[in-house]
């Protein structure tokens, strides 16, 4: 019987270059709210939306919801995230 070992590293150089600079307040920045579709997610959104706003002063909200959570948002969810600022992705249950 053979054995065959896989090597799980990667091997290529990850291009760092993409970057976009770290936000250095969240004042008057669009700021996107991922749904992932699962339960309580969009409460947790709800409240998340009223302290971004009123604590650090998020100017504009766009709220995001992915089709499922099992899959990866689509291409052309992930062409509306890059409207924003900033997105925070929510997993509920």
């Amino acid at each position: 019987m053979r054995i065959r070992v896989l090597n799980p590293t990667f091997e290529h150089a990850v291009d760092h270059s993409g970057r976009v600079p770290r936000l250095t307040s969240l004042h008057g920045c669009t700021l996107g709210l991922l749904d992932n579709s699962k339960i309580k997610v969009r409460e947790l959104l709800d409240h998340m939306e009223q302290l971004l706003r009123t604590e650090y002063g998020v100017a504009h909200v766009v709220r995001l919801k992915k089709p499922d959570a099992s899959r990866p948002a689509p291409p052309e969810l992930v062409a509306e995230m890059a409207r924003c600022e900033a997105v925070i992705s929510a997993v509920g249950d």
